[in-house]
């Protein structure tokens, strides 16, 4: 029985890091410190798992684009249909429907972003996976900067000069308000915009795993133990809830991961397009 305990309590650490020890006197299987959920070991010398999750996220993007579109045919197997209609959807949707005609420059960036983040977070309900790499604020802080550094690029390459100036002193407020709109403006394209974009995304994606972890963790860990007899029926079925509510929550996350991809891809786009469209 013991061994049996032992074996679900490594389970569910392995599944959804959370419960390596667990005490069972206390109503669910939780860290001393919640950071523990989001440190993952290295694997050669400094390359730990995040970094390889990454890696393995963007030879999963390839592949898909690659075996979709390598022999494309009049009549579309399933798979390259659904290729086509996600990669459709970010070419007319967000770069050409945002930022305008100029947007097919800027297609390959924005599907590129959109499908890398997409396969990021759903590596939270992965099996064996079950670790979303933007929940690690490096990651969407880089891609925020990338966007910040070609909406900054843009506007500087098509208006010069132009484009600070009117920040810091826009034309179309009255004078008397000019410094403190520019000052709000000027803290909004060069701070505000990359800090929630990432911000955003990171937030989201830390409470999806924290609660997935916590909640699966419990209710492996407490049903377990109820049929072995180290804690009572009651708290096996309360374990039994918090499997349950992970379950839901477990659904819920896909939809959480779509739809965060699908923002910060689209305001991705919205802030290039104010850099291309600027002063009109």
């Amino acid at each position: 029985m013991d061994q049996l305990t032992a074996g679900l309590r490594t389970f569910a650490n392995t599944f959804v890091v959370a419960a390596e020890e667990c005490d069972l006197t206390q109503p669910m299987c939780a860290p001393h410190d919640v950071t523990e959920l989001f440190k993952l070991p290295n694997i050669f010398g400094q390359v730990n798992r995040t970094i390889l999750l990454m890696i393995l996220a963007a030879l999963i993007v390839v592949a898909v684009l690659y075996f979709a579109f390598r022999k494309p045919s009049l009549v579309p197997s399933k798979f390259q249909a659904a290729i086509e209609a996600l990669t459709g959807f970010v070419r007319d949707e967000l770069a050409v429907g945002v930022i305008g005609p100029e947007g097919i420059k800027y297609y390959p960036y924005l599907l590129s972003l959109f499908m890398f983040i997409l396969v990021g977070n759903l590596f939270e309900i992965t099996p064996l996976i079950n670790f979303p790499i933007t929940s690690r604020m490096a990651i969407p802080g880089f891609l925020a900067l990338v966007t910040y550094f070609i909406y900054l690029g843009v506007g500087l390459k098509k208006h010069g000069f132009r484009y600070l100036k009117d920040v810091v002193w826009p034309s179309h407020v009255p004078a008397m308000l000019r410094p403190l709109i520019g000052l709000i403006e000027l803290a909004q394209y060069l701070i505000i915009r990359p800090f929630s974009l990432a911000v955003r995304l990171f937030a989201n994606l830390v409470a999806g795993h924290t609660m997935l972890s916590l909640l699966l963790a419990s209710g492996v860990v407490f049903i377990g133990a109820a049929f072995t007899g180290d804690v009572s029926p009651l708290k096996g079925g309360a374990g039994l809830m918090w499997f349950l509510l992970g379950i839901a929550i477990l659904a819920f996350e896909i939809f959480v991961s779509v739809v965060q991809a699908y923002i910060f891809t689209l305001l991705s786009a919205v802030y290039i397009a104010d850099s291309v469209e600027f002063g009109h």
